[in-house]
């Protein structure tokens, strides 16, 4: 088995212009990996630290250079000679090394940077696709699948320019179609929507993630901006997709109530509550992530027992990807489904046993990237093979964005080469088997 044999990392700019991580390791055997951490605009207070240096005078403060200097300096002498399959092993290595439970020492940065370069590394060392490393290592599910992919719209929120509160509007497509005639769909609706919002004289420019950010009254009406959208299209709303959104509620949430421009009057929980209640019978509204600030804790629990049958009630910054946040959700009823972003935890392995833990409880996963993301595509390769039943990327726009989906097409295409070797394999042994009976 190869082992590492040299770690770097440098300071590189993520998609909005700001710094972050990417990390290079070298094995013994000449073999080399690159991987690159995103980071978050709509960063929940549960995260791990990420690190920045805070010098006004560079990158406006954001630089992450100490960040780097602690895996240069302080992690890679430490992983010389070690074995890159050793993930557990490496990840607990380097939370020790930090000392701090919120990584705030070395960095949560620091910390997953190097973490996916060994996961990549130990797929290297094996020379298997790294999602199908992930999947024989861990063995979370059964078979390998593309997860279904949730795909934004129109951005508002910390995403957006001012323009809408709720953060995402997202379509998330049948589960009966394809990841072709997903991508398909996904791409059709975008271009269209950009054809009905000039017709309509809105704003079509794009947001932080790529998506529109049209000038609307309210967070209501994107909502009939998307069913006329749909409409001119070959798609049907609640047949071929569906709605979801991502609230951010705890951007909008301030001394106990939630302020949305679709009234004048802000909402208590109970009327937010309703708020969604509506959506979901008006507009097909499946998906509600983080449809109450982190500490609103009556507000999951209510929502949650209340759409919980019918809806995906998803939990981003009021989970963290923290094991201890989930355990608790579960046991509470705070919501169904765990959203999932690697730099919150900062390790894989942390971020594996957080999987496992909602597994356990038959919550579904959501795999996602970050508001500043690099064009790695490791987050893809992740979701398949940790078996997440979704996926998100944000729009099918933007390079960093696409990236992700041109790695999911691929792994669409060698997973069906698989399959077919195997059906042409079972057809060969049926029929030799007709000739020896």
């Amino acid at each position: 088995m190869p082992n590492i044999q040299g770690v770097y990392a440098r300071e590189i700019l993520d998609s909005r212009g700001i710094p972050t991580i990417e990390c290079t390791l070298w094995l013994d055997s000449g073999g080399v990996v690159a991987t690159s951490v995103p980071t978050g605009t709509s960063v929940g207070k549960y995260e791990a630290h990420e690190l920045r240096d805070g010098d006004p005078d560079r990158m406006a403060g954001k630089g992450v250079l100490q960040a780097v200097n602690n895996i240069n300096t302080i992690i890679a002498p430490q992983l010389v000679g070690k074995d890159p399959g050793m993930q557990q092993e490496i990840d607990d290595l380097m939370i020790q090394l930090d000392g701090k439970s919120n990584k705030s020492h070395l960095g949560a940065n620091s910390l997953l940077a190097v973490s996916q370069a060994v996961c990549k590394a130990g797929a290297l060392a094996q020379n298997m696709p790294l999602y199908y490393y992930l999947f024989q290592k861990y063995e979370l599910m059964r078979e390998l699948m593309i997860p279904s992919c949730i795909y934004t719209l129109i951005n508002g929120g910390e995403h957006g320019a001012d323009n809408l509160d709720i953060q995402e509007f997202q379509i998330i497509p049948a589960s009966h179609i394809d990841f072709p005639d997903s991508l398909n769909l996904a791409t059709t609706l975008f271009q269209k929507l950009e054809e009905v919002l000039i017709i309509k004289g809105a704003i079509h420019s794009v947001g932080l993630v790529g998506g529109f950010t049209p000038n609307l009254y309210s967070n209501s009406d994107v909502f009939e901006i998307l069913v006329e959208t749909i409409k001119s299209s070959p798609y049907t709303l609640a047949q071929d997709l569906f709605f979801g959104i991502d609230a951010a509620a705890s951007e909008f949430y301030s001394g106990g109530k939630y302020t949305l421009r679709d009234r004048a009057e802000a909402y208590s929980t109970k009327d937010l509550l309703e708020y969604y209640n509506k959506l979901r019978s008006l507009y097909n509204v499946f998906y509600l992530e983080d449809p109450f600030a982190e500490d609103d804790l009556d507000g999951w629990s209510e929502v949650t027992k209340t759409l919980g049958d019918t809806t995906k009630i998803v939990g981003d910054s009021l989970l963290a990807t923290n094991v201890e946040k989930v355990k608790d959700a579960i046991a509470k009823g705070h919501c169904n489904t765990l959203l999932v972003k690697p730099n919150q935890v900062g390790t894989i392995s942390e971020t594996i046993d957080v999987i496992k833990v909602a597994r356990e409880a038959g919550w579904q996963i959501v795999m996602s990237h970050r508001s500043g993301e690099t064009n790695d595509d490791f987050i893809a390769d992740f979701a398949v093979g940790t078996g997440a039943e979704y996926a998100k990327f944000g729009p099918a726009n933007r390079g960093e964005r696409v990236a992700k989906y041109n790695r999911l097409s691929q792994i669409y295409i060698e997973l069906e080469q698989v399959r077919l070797k195997n059906e042409q394999q079972q057809a060969t042994s049926g029929a030799v088997s007709g000739v020896t009976s």
